[in-house]
């Protein structure tokens, strides 16, 4: 009796261990890092004031004053300090957008003919993982972006060794590995001078080398390797969708806006007050609050039957006037790729879709910790074995969900501790406080950026 006890319990553990893991992370992360930031859409900023909050111009601050930022610099390191997303409003900031405008400023045409020529040299077949199977895609179409020629065997490489090992530790799959992330630095600072576009003035070469890590190895890659991964998967999950689309390409914007819609790359954006707020008929919000703009509840707010796949929707729907934003809101730096990334991407399913069938039974969620199982047909390809594969898909999918929550939750324990004990942001800053005025601030004492002293976690 105990026997078969036993034996129901392992047995059920997919359908119930991995919720209680996720609560219990969410426990430990407040315990760690406490609580911090007024939440948008929330009781005192609602969902109808969720663009105006985010656009206003007092909420600007993007590192120095939250917690949470220590735990991004270390998840981002080295180069945090340059990263354009955690750069405070100043003259730095100006000068490292300027430089990423420059390279993502391609006519349309050439940034599709690069997606294009990109996809076609992918021939997966059989089990996949989307997003390790698009990276290394990803990885040659920034590098060509950036460097104007087709991206080395040796570079491709040490782009998807680091951007992997950003993505991975940050979902807390596993430890960062900081020799990796040295390797790539090491081999951008012997092509800077190679690049198509002026790099940001006023940098160090070293930073230099770091803001192209930053900014197009690892957030570029990692970002438009999730997106299309997202696409796949919701395109192998609807199958009458996917067969539409590859006899007729032209509802696929629709199709790519209702998956960032439902899959939005972001989670919580926090950005931190400069001056006081004031809500028209409801409390101000002082200097210095913590705001957590909420992506996916903002995405689902507004929509009938918000959790219902419908491309359709967008046939009468205007991006600008729903609750989407996909790339963030044009008034409080958005996304620079907003222009660039939807094109890129569009080319690249444009050119899958057509030759190659997708299926999936695996669970697919906003974050991607399982980075996208899918089963890869030549189109219209229905071998006999085709169902069995997918059971066998859906079974070890719900196992190896058991195994990450329990990674996720040792790893995600001690990362959360161990940033809270650096505290590379906060450091950052006590020691160059000329920082939030855009000067050249010094990185924080203990994370140099180049050469790395930390080899892992």
């Amino acid at each position: 009796m105990i026997a078969l006890a036993a034996a129901a319990l392992v047995l059920s553990l997919p359908y119930w261990l991995p919720r209680v893991v996720v609560r219990l992370r969410m426990w430990i992360f407040t315990r760690i890092n406490g609580e911090e930031g007024v939440p948008v859409p929330g009781d005192l900023v609602p969902v109808e004031r969720f663009r105006r909050v985010y656009a206003d111009p007092a909420a600007d601050g993007r590192s120095r004053g939250a917690a949470l930022s220590d735990l991004f610099w270390y998840w981002l390191s080295p180069g945090a300090d340059v990263h354009q997303e955690h750069l405070e409003p100043g003259e730095r900031y100006e000068r490292v957008a300027r430089a990423t405008r420059g390279f993502l400023g391609l006519p349309s045409a050439e940034v599709t003919a690069m997606a294009t020529r990109a996809a076609g040299r992918l021939r997966p077949s059989g089990f996949v993982r989307l997003r390790d199977l698009l990276m290394p895609m990803w990885a040659e179409f920034f590098y060509e972006l950036v460097f104007g020629e087709e991206c080395p065997a040796e570079a491709r490489a040490l782009i998807v060794a680091n951007a992997d090992d950003v993505v991975t530790a940050l979902k807390a799959c596993g430890l960062r590995h900081m020799g990796r992330r040295d390797r790539l630095t090491r081999y951008l600072l012997t092509r800077l001078d190679d690049a198509r576009h002026p790099l940001p003035d006023g940098l160090t070469r070293v930073e230099q080398a770091l803001y192209l890590q930053g900014t197009f190895f690892n957030t570029a890659v990692v970002q438009q390797s999730e997106a299309t991964a997202h696409v796949l998967m919701t395109l192998a999950r609807h199958r009458e969708t996917q067969d539409a689309l590859a006899r007729d390409l032209a509802p696929l914007g629709h199709v790519i806006e209702e998956t960032l819609r439902l899959y939005p790359l972001f989670g919580i954006a926090h950005r931190v007050t400069s001056a006081d707020i004031a809500l028209d008929g409801g409390p101000t919000l002082p200097a210095g609050t913590v705001l957590c703009f909420n992506y996916p509840e903002f995405h689902r707010t507004g929509f009938a039957h918000p959790d219902r796949f419908d491309p359709a929707r967008w046939e009468t729907l205007s991006a600008r006037e729903a609750n989407h934003i996909p790339f963030g809101v044009a008034a409080n730096r958005p996304c620079p790729a907003w222009r660039l990334a939807p094109l890129a991407m569009r080319a690249v399913v444009a050119a899958l879709v057509p030759r190659l069938d997708f299926h999936t039974s695996a669970a697919h969620t906003r974050s991607l910790p399982n980075r996208g199982p899918c089963l890869v047909l030549p189109r219209g390809a229905r071998p006999w074995w085709l169902g069995a594969a997918l059971a066998f898909m859906r079974v070890r999918d719900r196992w190896e969900d058991v195994g990450r929550g329990l990674t996720q939750l040792v790893l995600g324990t001690y990362m959360v501790w161990d940033a809270r004990r650096r505290q590379l942001c906060r450091r950052h800053f006590a020691a160059a406080p000329e920082a939030t005025a855009g000067g050249n601030a010094a990185t924080g004492p203990e994370e140099t950026p180049y050469p790395s002293q930390e080899r892992t976690a």
